[in-house]
């Protein structure tokens, strides 16, 4: 199997050897996983005295060996730029965290959007509940529809499909059934349930307020100004630098041809980038340099909601205990149950169900990032990257 890695910054050469050597090791142990095709694995110190990407396997069925700067599918770490949009448009005074989604979507999208018990909640839903999954919406993409299987599901058995705003409307409207009421902000323990459909309403709204598609405000407002040239909304437009085709999705042993769905994910879920442009998004809105105002970062890790244990076939694929969710960012730590002799460090940031991370540890201010590209792995994160943690601060 092909390894490469690229190595920079200036710590030590032997303790440097020492510690690639032992991250080399994680890469191939993670690339050897059954089903993995390949991967890439991404550490940079916040100080910039380390910095190493790894590589290994094949980007595409044809053989194209993967890179350091291969481009790959984010998944739902997309959701992490599009709450970074929506709180650039908050800053600016054109979206209010507080207001309901009515004041900025017409009736035709809104209206029993969400009934439950004989009683309509949708006047309650707020673009808060939206960007930290407080709003009880069930999820378009995951959840089981009473009358045949989930989407998610169809995609794999029945090949691809494109759908609009329109389109997951009818389907959480109609098919789907809520799963909790929206939650009221100054109550002390806000249920809360990942749903894609809060971040489709998001990218909708985004749009309105803006009187522009999503993947011109993403280049406005955070690929130019941030010099992100490798990163672009999958079927919408091109990267600013012409860049290799993103590396193959698979699901299990077959490669996963869904271009019409991975373009109607814009907003949940269609995001490409390779590591070296989402490690430079994530430090810049670590810094507040995403923002006009620093502080407007502090707004996401402001109140921390920890997801409940899997109740349903659904939840089994969405984040679960004991990940917590702020405003479009996640918060991740192995509890010391698992953990006790050696606790792990909390890391914030996003996953996807494809086993891509973007992650920021504040404890040894690191920031890490990857992908296997494999839609069964959604678990993968929460187990290698507690693993990577580890040899970081082990080796000082």
């Amino acid at each position: 199997m092909l390894l490469e890695k690229t190595v920079s910054g200036d710590a030590p050469s032997a303790k440097r050897d020492a510690l690639t050597a032992r991250l080399q090791d994680l890469l191939h142990r993670l690339a050897s996983k059954r089903h993995v095709k390949h991967a890439i694995v991404a550490v940079e110190r916040g100080d910039r005295s380390f910095r190493w990407i790894g590589v290994a396997g094949e980007a595409n069925p044809d053989g194209t060996p993967m890179r350091a700067d291969t481009p790959f599918f984010a998944a739902s770490v997309t959701k992490l730029y599009t709450a970074a949009v929506v709180l650039k448009l908050h800053e600016r005074g054109r979206i209010d965290l507080d207001a309901p989604v009515t004041a900025y979507l017409p009736p035709a999208l809104t209206d029993g959007l969400h009934r439950l018990g004989g009683t309509d909640y949708t006047e309650a839903i707020t673009v808060r509940h939206l960007l930290g999954h407080t709003s009880g919406l069930p999820d378009y993409f995951g959840d089981r529809p009473r009358d045949g299987l989930p989407l998610a599901e169809r995609l794999f058995l029945e090949g691809d499909a494109a759908w609009d705003i329109e389109d997951i409307v009818r389907m959480v409207r109609d098919r789907l059934t809520p799963h909790f009421p929206p939650q009221p902000a100054d109550v002390r323990r806000q249920k809360v349930r990942y749903s894609d459909t809060n971040y489709q309403l998001l990218g909708a709204i985004v749009e309105a307020q803006t009187d522009r598609p999503l993947h011109e405000v993403f280049e406005d407002h955070l690929l130019r100004p941030l010099g992100l040239r490798d990163t672009h909304l999958f079927g919408h437009t091109r990267p600013l630098t012409p860049t290799p085709a993103p590396a193959t999705l698979w699901n299990g042993d077959q490669p996963l041809d869904i271009p019409r769905a991975l373009r109607s994910m814009s907003a949940d879920g269609g995001l490409v980038a390779t590591a070296d442009d989402m490690l430079a998004f994530l430090r810049a809105l670590i810094r507040g340099e995403v923002f006009d105002d620093p502080t407007t970062f502090g707004l996401m890790t402001q109140r921390w909601n920890r997801f409940g244990f899997p109740r349903d076939r659904a939840s089994l694929r969405l984040p679960g205990w004991p990940i917590e969710y702020g405003l479009g960012l996640m918060r991740f730590r192995l509890p010391r149950l698992f953990t006790p002799f050696r606790p792990v460090p909390a890391v914030i940031g996003h996953t996807g169900s494809s086993g891509s991370w973007l992650f920021y540890c504040p404890a040894l201010d690191l920031y890490l990032c990857g992908t296997v590209d494999q839609v069964s792995a959604a678990a993968v994160p929460y187990r290698f990257v507690p693993k990577l943690l580890r040899v970081m601060d082990s080796s000082g």
